[in-house]
């Protein structure tokens, strides 16, 4: 039985780019990084982890066909490619293993749902970031608040023990 039919619905919602640009600031995402984004929606946090920050390599996980369409466009007209990955596919089936950095813009109910294999996939060190949502039983190293356009945004910054 495929797993599709278990994924809880998360509805893209972009996260504006204020707030993805503190998630990497809060990451001290660098040249050394590979970023995954979990949810990668439109790719635009992939596309600036590797433009801006520099990471040597950012990877979007997203299930959506036009969402990855359209983000691998943008990456093309950005002119990385190679760096900046999107992957048509099931978050709970993409390994981990070689991310520095994962960022999360999901509810959490997902968050929790994801936890063990965030826990058994990533190396110690691996810093965690969560748009709005936390991972439950896990403490934040930092909370963050971003305004923009009168909302508040809030940032959970974790590392993998």
């Amino acid at each position: 039985m495929s797993t599709y039919s278990y994924r809880p619905f998360v509805p893209f919602v972009p996260t504006p780019m204020p707030v993805a640009r503190k998630m990497l600031e809060l990451a001290r995402v660098g040249p050394e990084d590979v970023v995954y984004d979990l949810g990668a929606g439109d790719g635009r946090l992939v596309i600036m982890a590797v433009k801006e920050f520099n990471a040597k390599k950012a990877v979007g996980v997203e299930l959506r066909h036009d969402l990855v369409e359209e983000a691998r466009e943008r990456i093309k007209e950005a002119g990385l490619e190679g760096r900046a990955i999107m992957l048509e596919e099931d978050m709970f089936e993409v390994d981990l293993g070689e991310a520095t950095v994962v960022t999360l813009f999901l509810l959490t109910s997902v968050n929790e749902r994801l936890k063990p294999k965030l826990e058994k996939e990533l190396r110690p060190g691996a810093r965690v970031v969560s748009h709005e949502f936390q991972i439950p039983g896990w403490k934040p190293r930092i909370v963050a608040t971003v305004y923009e356009r009168h909302l508040s945004h809030t940032i959970y910054f974790y590392i993998k023990e």
